[in-house]
């Protein structure tokens, strides 16, 4: 899934429980660490494969449940120290979103080996196009299939009902923007 797609699911799945539980639209900056999380496991596990060779592929280190399994805890524990628990959770609900969208259809009917990347590094990573950048997935592999309209459709929607929502975090971003020391 791309970038748009997964702060689309981790946003609409967000206001969701956050209407749900507290009758409110979610706040500026748990929803900032919500669309930080939803991109988090990407901005690890490609630099780290197609930019340095570190690892075996897009998806493995942090696309791990093995890490959840370590990352949720800590942020729990971290969150909780400072009291902003909002805020860590909504930084979990985005990364955990983040893989479950990233779950191929084919694991609905049977496929798991196309999943396996959930359990690296004590199942192997699936068989990846080699790749040698943000860019050049973008450039060679990109092409705009239904996969692809369905992520833009969700981001479309997911816009609109953060904008009902207040546009969460944007205020926020504005302000600090406008604090910057200019050049």
């Amino acid at each position: 899934m791309w970038p748009w797609g997964h702060l689309a699911v981790a946003y609409l799945l967000y206001t969701a429980v956050t209407r749900r539980r507290f009758d409110s639209p979610p706040r500026a900056i748990p929803t900032i660490a919500l669309a930080i999380g939803s991109q988090m496991p990407d901005l690890i596990d490609k630099p780290l494969a197609w930019n340095f060779g570190l690892l075996p592929g897009g998806r493995t280190l942090s696309h791990s449940l093995l890490v959840v399994a370590v990352l949720v805890p800590f942020v729990r524990a971290i969150a909780d120290r400072l009291e902003r628990r909002a805020v860590g959770m909504a930084f979990l609900v985005g990364y955990c979103s983040h893989l479950c969208s990233d779950v191929p259809p084919g694991v609905l009917s049977g496929e798991f080996a196309s999943a396996s990347y959930l359990l690296w590094p004590i199942l192997e990573q699936p068989p990846e196009d080699p790749v040698a950048g943000i860019l050049d997935a973008i450039l060679h592999y990109y092409a705009m299939g239904s996969y692809e309209w369905v992520q833009i459709g969700l981001f479309a929607v997911a816009v609109v009902i953060w904008y009902r929502d207040g546009a969460p975090g944007l205020g926020l971003a504005r302000t600090v923007l406008e604090r910057r020391p200019s050049v």
